[in-house]
């Protein structure tokens, strides 16, 4: 079972602490990468000032150390996957110290990250698409705010593929729809323009006019994009709730709002679309990184081969 005892979400040491500004402020990781590489490091120095009696005396931990924490992890019933974050946070971490405060950073690789095992992105079926929207389709009939809204949102996951961080912080002035394209900040703070589709562009054009007659509190607000029904940016967990909410009105289940990313990039693949212009829509730094919707490709096809193949 894994402990449930509480945890520290941030750790206490300045060094630390400093890292952590680093990430969001010079290589501007994420918000989500920040607090996660938070209770990440707020755990390390949590096990060293058990076994080190100090916390934050990074010089002092030896290689058993980093064995150590990677066990004790183990030992509390946390994923491989979990693992491996960790260590790798810290491993960061050491990096950086050793950069800017000349402490030694090769002890930090004595532990040996896990091995994960190949998890493929969960996306939905071609049929699942067209029932949700037609669901959606639905209840935007009557032209009210709400479902005009959450209609667009999904049709924008889907028409481009962008992530969740990217979709909730958008502008209205992002969008063109005479050229029918977004552009959106992704991680790192890069800018990239992704094209919109026919559908997503319908829905944006119905949508705009009842968000123009929302109240926003703030300047920041009526810049907003999507916003909820006093005028306020939509906040993302506000957005998960949308898509789960639409998720489950066709009987969905096991699927996140990132799923939508993931179903942009397979269908594009499945109907041949180039490698690398799905990477750059998608925003990867890496062709590897998008090759696992390849995988998932390949994956279906089997599939159909299966079922079809008289000798398969």
């Amino acid at each position: 079972m894994p402990d449930a005892s509480p945890r520290p979400r941030v750790p206490a040491d300045p060094l630390a602490r400093e890292y952590l500004l680093h990430l969001e402020k010079e290589t501007q990781h994420s918000p989500n990468t920040v607090s996660a590489y938070g209770r990440d490091l707020a755990a390390f120095e949590e096990f060293c000032g058990r076994h080190y009696g100090q916390a934050g005396d990074w010089a002092a931990v030896d290689r058993l150390g980093f064995r150590g924490f990677l066990g004790e992890m183990q030992r509390r019933g946390l994923s491989k996957r979990t693992a491996a974050r960790a260590l790798s946070a810290v491993r960061s971490f050491y990096r950086y110290l050793q950069i800017q405060h000349g402490i030694n950073a090769s002890v930090s690789r004595a532990a040996k990250v896990p091995r994960l095992p190949k998890r493929l992105p969960g996306h939905l079926e071609r049929g699942q698409v067209d029932e949700l929207f037609a669901a959606l389709e639905d209840r935007a009939a009557e032209e009210d705010f709400g479902p005009l809204r959450d209609l667009a949102i999904l049709e924008l996951f889907y028409s481009t593929g962008m992530r969740l961080s990217e979709l909730q912080g958008l502008d209205i002035s992002a969008v063109d729809l005479l050229s029918d394209q977004v552009k959106v900040r992704g991680k790192g703070r890069k800018e990239r323009i992704i094209p919109v589709g026919g559908r997503a562009v319908r829905a944006l054009r119905r949508y705009l006019p009842v968000r123009e007659a929302q109240r926003s509190p703030t300047a920041a607000d009526r810049r907003a994009l999507f916003a909820s029904t006093r005028g306020r940016r939509l906040a993302a967990r506000s957005v998960q709730r949308i898509v789960h909410k639409a998720f489950d009105s066709i009987g969905v289940d096991g699927l996140r709002t990132h799923s939508l990313r993931h179903s942009f990039a397979t269908h594009m693949l499945d109907a041949g679309a180039d490698l690398r212009a799905v990477q750059e829509m998608l925003g990867h730094a890496s062709l590897s990184t998008t090759q696992i919707y390849t995988h998932t490709s390949v994956e279906r096809l089997k599939r159909v081969y299966k079922q079809a193949h008289p000798r398969a």
